[in-house]
């Protein structure tokens, strides 16, 4: 797992799946955790972006 540092602090990332026929958003922040489920990738894609820019993360990845 790459957001986890070797002192044990988990690194924010932000990750997009499509599972199913839907597409989920993984935001990781700290200690907190949150997974969305879209219907449609534009709008998983849209938040993951907005995600990403409010992480001030360089990329997000796609799984």
């Amino acid at each position: 797992m790459d957001s986890v540092a070797r002192d044990g602090e988990v690194n924010p990332c932000v990750e997009v799946i499509e599972a199913c026929g839907e597409w989920f958003v993984r935001v990781v922040d700290g200690d907190e955790e949150l997974t969305r489920a879209f219907e449609l990738e534009s709008f998983a894609l849209a938040y993951a972006e907005g995600q990403r820019r409010r992480l001030g993360l360089a990329d997000f990845d796609r799984l």
